[in-house]
């Protein structure tokens, strides 16, 4: 299905504010999108609804639509939210884990050991947690996932340019994989519980230099 005007100016918005792009607090104009991307002020707003509902942007009284915060009391949120959900989609998908699931799982894996930047590691880490969950076949959870990675996301890119990003394997993800092959499940639910929460530790330590493979 077509992604609507709408969704699009979400999405390349989203993306500029993920990549820190655009700051927090950063007023986010209505006018100034609609003249952007030519079009009306409906799909503007409704960009903009869409923004809020994934948490990337805040409506504030007197001020307007600005970028969300990113502290730590956001960050903390985001962690245990996403803890919760995802290993709850594991749960349910690993059971249903076939080779082909697998095969998509290694290919992220792989592209993620390949990769040279922060902006090509991080997309082949939504797609290894992407993969990780799809077999649990629940809609509307890996709907609320996909939005709680986009702010994932965008703490993972501003830790990285405080901390500094170098290429490397992801030895928790492997770890991850190599307990859903072995069908011990309790073992990898507790695993990626742990990895994602590493994040929240990640963010508030500037020293490290390699810390959020989240």
């Amino acid at each position: 299905m077509a992604e609507t005007i709408a969704e699009r100016i979400a999405r390349l918005i989203g993306e500029r504010i993920v990549s820190g792009d655009l700051l927090p607090g950063t007023r986010l104009r209505q006018e100034h999108i609609a003249y952007e991307f030519e079009t009306s002020h409906v799909p503007s707003r409704e960009a903009f609804q869409l923004l809020r509902a994934r948490g990337l942007v805040v409506s504030e009284p007197r001020r307007g639509i600005r970028v969300a915060p990113l502290d730590h009391a956001t960050i903390q949120e985001t962690v245990e939210i996403r803890a919760a959900l995802e290993t709850l989609a594991l749960k349910h998908a690993a059971p249903r884990m076939n080779m082909a699931s697998f095969e998509k799982i290694e290919q992220a894996l792989v592209a993620g050991d390949r990769a040279t930047t922060i902006t090509e590691w991080e997309r082949e880490n939504r797609a290894f947690h992407n993969s990780l969950v799809a077999p649990c076949k629940m809609p509307r959870l890996i709907a609320m996932l996909n939005d709680l990675q986009l702010v994932n996301s965008r703490i993972i890119f501003s830790v990285n340019r405080s901390a500094g990003w170098q290429p490397g394997s992801s030895h928790a993800h492997r770890k991850i994989v190599n307990a859903l092959k072995q069908r011990d499940f309790k073992r990898a639910v507790t695993l990626l519980d742990a990895h994602i929460r590493g994040l929240e530790q990640s963010s508030g330590d500037d020293s490290s230099q390699n810390a959020p493979r989240q």
